[in-house]
């Protein structure tokens, strides 16, 4: 059994960040896997360009205890006034992403992840929101986790959030 080691994101994550932004974009069954062009794309690469230079994220990596590997991440910002990304629900509340590589899936490691996330970020938010496929298993995960369905947009994935207060 391997084990992990939850550490703070920092400035030099952005890179792992950016492969974790790819693997979170959920591809439906039987449609055509995304290209890593649509990282360039402004709506998604505003989840993780120029990462930790606002005062507001917050992120963590799962790393391989054995072979100091990062494995995973799960990370937060918080978008204002007319800069929306596609969670959105109000000022106060930051935006989640969270990925696995595709060979630690399965293993807990996103719910450790998700777990060390919301204890932290406790103390900085009221709520945190997602945008998720409803076919993506991570959704069982959110909801045992306490995420609850708010919002359901025209065109777009349903929204969940999780209340910290």
């Amino acid at each position: 059994m391997m084990s992990y080691v939850i550490r703070p994101a920092m400035l030099r994550d952005e890179p792992f960040l950016w492969e974790m932004l790819f693997h979170a974009l959920y591809v439906e069954q039987g449609r055509e896997p995304f290209t890593r062009d649509v990282l360039r794309l402004p709506d998604v690469a505003r989840y993780v360009e120029g990462w930790g230079r606002g005062a507001r994220d917050l992120g963590f990596v799962a790393v391989e205890d054995a072979t100091g590997e990062a494995v995973g991440a799960v990370w937060s910002r918080l978008f204002t006034g007319d800069d929306k990304g596609f969670a959105y629900l109000d000022d106060d509340t930051p935006e989640l992403g969270i990925a696995l590589l595709p060979e630690h899936r399965g293993r807990g490691v996103g719910t450790l992840l998700l777990k060390h996330y919301l204890e932290e970020a406790r103390a900085l938010f009221p709520a945190v929101s997602l945008s998720v496929s409803p076919n993506n298993p991570a959704m069982r995960l959110y909801a045992r986790l306490g995420f609850t369905t708010v919002d359901v947009r025209k065109d777009s994935y349903p929204i969940m959030k999780k209340d910290l207060t």
